[in-house]
């Protein structure tokens, strides 16, 4: 007659309850904090604007200064004065367009900027900072989704569509401004609902919560 040995009954170790749920932020504090961060970019903007201006009237006096000098010539010159005129103003007018391009183009380049490096280093942005909140999951891949995402819906369609208008290209400014709105729209309004997740947090696969204090 043999025996098995029986093992001897090991009650299971308790685990550790789940750590809860950051909290969904509300509507006022998420408000809060897309104010306070579209309030920078507008004073970055004003910078652009201002620095842009003052390069629009320096070219304005150099032309000046060329209409001065060579006005005579112009003038006076064989060919069609009418013809070179209209030359000259086309020139000038495409050079001012470029300054405002490329005021547009930084304008979006610092909002990405903006937007990435606050998430990538802190998970928030200065405007979630003032609100309590941050960005979880917030990996470097992330912020920058998030950080584009963000950008398109808040400045670069406006940004494009100004663009359009500056080259004539009127139909096509309207469109790309009404195609903004959408955009914009499409970010913000699921934001609203009981998920909490904006589109750029979709697409980037990220959250907005309440941050805890340690």
């Amino acid at each position: 007659m043999t025996f098995t040995p029986v093992a001897a009954h090991v009650p299971p170790r308790p685990t550790a309850p789940p750590a809860p749920a950051p909290p969904r932020p509300g509507t006022l504090r998420r408000t809060l904090a897309w104010t306070a961060d579209f309030a920078l970019i507008l004073l970055f903007a004003w910078l652009l604007g201002g620095l842009t201006l003052r390069r629009v009237l320096a070219h304005f006096a150099e032309a000046a200064d060329v209409l001065q000098s060579n006005g005579w010539d112009l003038l006076t010159s064989p060919g069609n004065a009418l013809d070179r005129t209209e030359h000259l103003l086309g020139t000038m007018w495409h050079d001012i367009a470029v300054l405002v391009i490329q005021a547009l183009a930084l304008l979006v380049a610092g909002t990405f900027l903006y937007h990435w490096v606050s998430l990538a280093l802190f998970r928030r942005t200065p405007g979630k900072l003032l609100a309590g909140l941050e960005v979880v999951p917030c990996t470097r891949s992330a912020a920058a989704v998030r950080a584009a995402v963000s950008t398109t819906a808040d400045v670069a369609c406006f940004a494009l569509a100004c663009c359009l208008l500056v080259f004539g290209a009127f139909a096509a400014a309207f469109t790309v401004w009404l195609l903004s709105v959408i955009v914009f729209w499409s970010n913000v309004l699921p934001a609203l609902t009981d998920s909490g997740r904006s589109m750029a947090d979709r697409l980037a696969g990220t959250t907005v919560v309440r941050r805890l204090r340690p």
